[in-house]
């Protein structure tokens, strides 16, 4: 326990020492408010300096046991100074205000030169003084990648001003010595910039919500997408296959048989009405507003096939030559929709993959039920005259699949030992 304490504590402190990535670019806004800054404190430093020289924001008074000694005498004018006047030190002055114009390219550095320009000023430093380390400061705790090097800098900055500055009594209350005043303006900063970065973390999270959100919304499309072609391969593959068949069965007795011609036909029409009211139903669906089911009959939607249309296409099948016995046991329960909608597709495909794959096959097609679950198989005995079969992709199993997945079921299909095929579904019929 002690030693993952201890990790946990140096990967904190590694932390805290690392410095933080680079930020963007400083705009040249930026760039032309720092200098034109430095520029006018620095031409405010050098008045103030010429104008009140000695004068600064602090009057030198000793002080023991509370009781103020008598100012000592005045300093002997320096050497080259003129009528008795101080000489200001100048580069100083500059130091003290000038650097700042780097502020936040080089935040550490020119809190350094101020700092220590200010305090080589000494007792002849004046509010302009102050002011600058002020700012220096904010720009150090502010803008330096170096967190733990500003916060350091701080409190020894604010040390070495409270032992320069620890004999004179302020022009403000004693509580705004330089020290304070360079502690007080450390944590601003560090308070302002805590703020900014937890904003800039809202931020990215807000736009990392975003990318989820698209993302999530991408995928909906694409799930949207495939069932829908699912549900399109499942309306338009047995129609137009059941047509295609017909068309060609009416084809080749239409000199000899005209009456099987036209009851040909007659079954390639109510094929291709079937498909057609099964598309209008799928792309009413995809406009339709709100819950997307229609709210009354009037709408023109037919509802969405299931067990009870099974005979329907049971005949349909059958006309189009290809014998199909049925033995279809159910629940007196009604099923839920989406199971029996699932429950038709399979039957649907698996009567189409004999049409498409099987010509002149004979199927059958069985549906029964247990406690749980909804027991569905159709078995053909494979092709037994001269056809060419039909190119297949597997899509139409693979989307079988998918549909059973979604409530629980499963699908096995495959060839079975008398030469025909045969597709059997589990499906969960009772909702939890």
């Amino acid at each position: 326990m002690e030693t993952e304490y201890l990790r946990g504590w140096r990967r904190q402190v590694r932390f805290a020492l690392r410095p933080e990535a680079k930020g963007a670019s400083l705009s040249r806004r930026s760039v032309y408010f720092d200098v034109l800054l430095a520029v006018l404190l620095t031409v405010v430093a050098l008045v103030v300096a010429a104008r009140y020289p000695g004068d600064g924001p602090v009057r030198v008074s000793h002080v023991e046991y509370g009781v103020p000694v008598p100012p000592s005498p005045p300093r002997p004018p320096a050497p080259g100074a003129e009528g008795g006047e101080p000489t200001q030190p100048w580069a100083l002055v500059v130091l003290s205000a000038l650097p700042l114009a780097a502020r936040r390219r080089f935040p550490l550095a020119v809190f350094a030169v101020v700092v220590g320009a200010a305090l080589g000023i000494g007792d002849d430093a004046s509010w302009i003084n102050v002011l600058t380390c002020v700012i220096g400061t904010y720009s150090a705790v502010m803008y330096s990648r170096y967190r733990a090097g500003a916060m350091t800098g701080l409190v020894v900055a604010a040390v070495l001003a409270g032992v320069a500055f620890r004999s004179t009594d302020p022009v403000l209350p004693g509580w705004s010595s330089p020290g304070v005043v360079l502690l007080v303006a450390g944590v601003l900063a560090s308070v302002v910039r805590f703020g900014q970065r937890r904003l800039a973390a809202s931020r990215d999270r807000f736009a990392a919500l975003e990318r989820v959100h698209e993302e999530a919304t991408r995928r909906a499309v694409e799930e949207e997408r495939a069932r829908i072609a699912a549900e399109l391969h499942d309306v338009v593959t047995h129609n137009v296959s059941v047509m295609v068949i017909q068309a060609g069965a009416a084809r080749k007795v239409m000199d000899v048989a005209p009456e099987r011609s036209k009851q040909a036909l007659l079954a390639v029409e109510a094929g291709g009405r079937a498909a057609m009211a099964e598309l209008r139903h799928v792309m009413g669906l995809l406009a339709a507003t709100d819950t997307g089911r229609p709210d009354s009959p009037a709408d023109g939607l037919e509802p969405q096939p299931g067990l009870g249309q099974l005979g329907a296409l049971i005949d349909r099948v059958r006309a189009a030559g290809t014998p199909v016995g049925v033995a279809v046991s159910l629940p007196s329960e009604p099923l839920p929709p989406g199971v029996d909608l699932t429950a038709y597709r399979v039957v649907q495909e698996a009567l189409t993959n004999t049409l498409k794959h099987a010509p002149g096959a004979e199927a059958v097609v069985t549906v029964g039920w247990s406690d749980d679950l909804l027991e569905i198989e159709v078995r053909d005995t494979g092709g037994v005259r001269d056809g060419v079969p039909a190119d297949g992709n597997g899509r139409g199993l693979i989307g079988l699949r998918e549909r059973l997945a979604v409530y629980g079921g499963k699908l096995t299909a495959g060839p079975t030992p008398a030469g025909g095929f045969r597709i059997r579904a589990e499906l969960p019929w009772r909702t939890a």
